[in-house]
């Protein structure tokens, strides 16, 4: 009989234990998972009773999103504002009652509700909770540059395209937008209006970040990638030589260099950097097939290619680059399966993010390292102690300092007298490639440009890609990368 009581005392004991550590964790540690799903109707409503962490610009002046306070049934309930309107709703998102969350609204939603697992907020949170007051999330600071990110948004007015702006040293994110943009304080009463945004597409799609999620074909852009495999392979060097009668056969069929009203250009005899520095298709289709499609994968995956680039943005909101069967990411068998002469130059089935090429431009500049970008600087508690503070974090090595100090003065050439002059900067030496691609609509090319300077001392790298443009890359895209670089180098970024 007793030793019948002692197991059913150990069986109670055992199952009064279990039952306070789940509720703690439920209530503990368990929330801010809870708190994300947002098919939980009882933990929805009790968010709008906490008063969320605000989200500022990097000069911790401009205000992202706040709240206002309503009274409804006779509780406080705090609802969501952006005061700045369209300058960044791509990154920060939206938190509202009908329309869920985007962006780091969602992404973030624990820090932004005080629901992290970090300790001080966990025990400052129990706290609140037990003294019955409103309890305060943490505030977000980004890296974006509140005016850069105006006067993104201005130049690219009306049309349909993205472009970012990185520190390659530290992957920080100085600017990103998405356009055509939209205000989400229309996301919640009036949402009808944002399918009366025009652009240059259709659909505009609004809502679309076309910075992280817009896939493009990056044409002649890529090329700076086909280089860095040639010359990292030890297949080519910068004093190689290549004829060029202004073709290269594949599959028995003609790849033509860029052509005008007047036909294909015909450079002849050419070394490395002028290929690039004149765009020259039928070099880089003969370099695609002599180093095989496999081999320029493998340097593109080291680059971040084929990976979902790390964000703090939700991952449904982020593409990876790669070549693309339909709506899913090609991963060739063997060197047959792809057409190495058009990826080389950066058609084929090649689809790249805004995001990916200034990646790609960045690395170069940093001397071949990749580096982890990142929006979220620091994120703050209530009563303005640091609870996490981004730090810069290598991704790995692309390419040896060397590749990436030859392709620095390869494409420094293409600024300074080859196709992409409209990107140069009084006084300051500017890398960069132009890109046009072809949209099988005829007058209109997906243009793109990317770049970064000053090119012995990099502070800035960027990535601008168009649609339906009536021109080149060069004609297009570059100058807008030349008013966001002059902007950053007067001191834009600072701020």
């Amino acid at each position: 009989m007793n030793r019948q009581i002692t197991r059913l005392a150990v069986s109670a004991l055992v199952l009064l234990v279990a039952l306070i550590g789940a509720t703690t964790y439920w209530q503990t540690w368990a929330a801010g998972g809870l708190a994300d799903r947002q098919d939980n109707a009882i933990k929805v409503v009790a968010q709008f009773t906490i008063r969320r962490g605000q989200i500022y610009a990097a000069d911790g002046r401009t205000v992202l999103a706040t709240n206002r306070a309503r009274r409804v049934q006779g509780r406080t309930l705090y609802f969501r504002r952006y005061p700045a309107g369209n300058l960044a709703p791509h990154i920060v998102g939206y938190s509202t009652q009908v329309r869920s969350r985007a962006g780091l609204e969602r992404s973030q939603n624990d820090y932004l509700i005080a629901s992290n697992k970090n300790l001080r907020t966990v025990l400052e949170t129990t706290l609140d909770r037990l003294r019955g007051v409103t309890i305060k999330g943490n505030t977000l600071v980004l890296s974006l540059d509140a005016k850069i990110q105006a006067l993104a948004n201005r130049l690219l007015a009306g049309q349909c395209g993205a472009l970012v702006a990185l520190e390659p040293a530290t992957g920080r994110v100085l600017a990103m937008a998405s356009a055509p943009t939209y205000d989400p304080n229309l996301i919640e009463k009036r949402f009808g209006e944002l399918s009366r945004i025009e652009a240059n597409c259709r659909p505009a799609a609004p809502l679309v970040n076309r910075a992280t999620d817009g896939l493009y074909v990056p044409g002649s852009t890529f090329k700076v990638l086909t280089a860095a495999a040639a010359l990292e392979s030890g297949r080519f060097r910068l004093d190689s030589t290549f004829d060029d009668p202004g073709y290269c056969i594949e599959y028995g069929k003609r790849v033509t260099n860029y052509a005008d009203q007047s036909g294909p250009e015909v450079f002849g005899r050419v070394d490395f950097t002028a290929a690039l520095q004149h765009s020259i298709n039928a070099v880089f289709c003969e370099i695609g097939k002599a180093l095989g499609p496999l081999v320029l994968i493998e340097y593109a995956k080291r680059f971040g290619f084929y990976s979902v680039p790390p964000l703090e943005t939700p991952v449904n909101e982020r593409a990876p680059s790669g070549l693309y069967q339909g709506s899913r990411l090609f991963r060739p068998k063997n060197r047959f399966q792809v057409d190495p002469g058009r990826f080389a130059f950066g058609q084929e089935r090649l689809l790249v993010t805004p995001l990916q090429m200034a990646m790609l431009a960045a690395a170069v500049a940093n001397g071949g390292l990749v580096m982890k970008p990142h929006v979220v600087e620091r994120v703050v508690s209530p009563d303005r102690r640091t609870v996490a503070r981004a730090k810069p974090e290598e991704l790995g090595r692309a390419v040896s300092a060397e590749t990436a100090a030859a392709l620095t003065s390869m494409m420094e050439a293409v600024v300074s007298a080859g196709t992409g002059t409209a990107a140069q900067l009084p006084g300051v030496r500017v890398a960069g490639k132009t890109g046009t691609a072809e949209t099988g609509v005829p007058g209109l090319n997906q243009t793109s440009f990317i770049a970064f300077a000053p090119a012995d001392r990099p502070r800035v790298a960027i990535a601008v890609m168009l649609e339906n443009q009536e021109g080149t890359g060069g004609r297009t895209a570059a100058p807008i990368a030349r008013e966001l670089l002059q902007a950053l180098l007067a001191g834009g970024s600072n701020s």
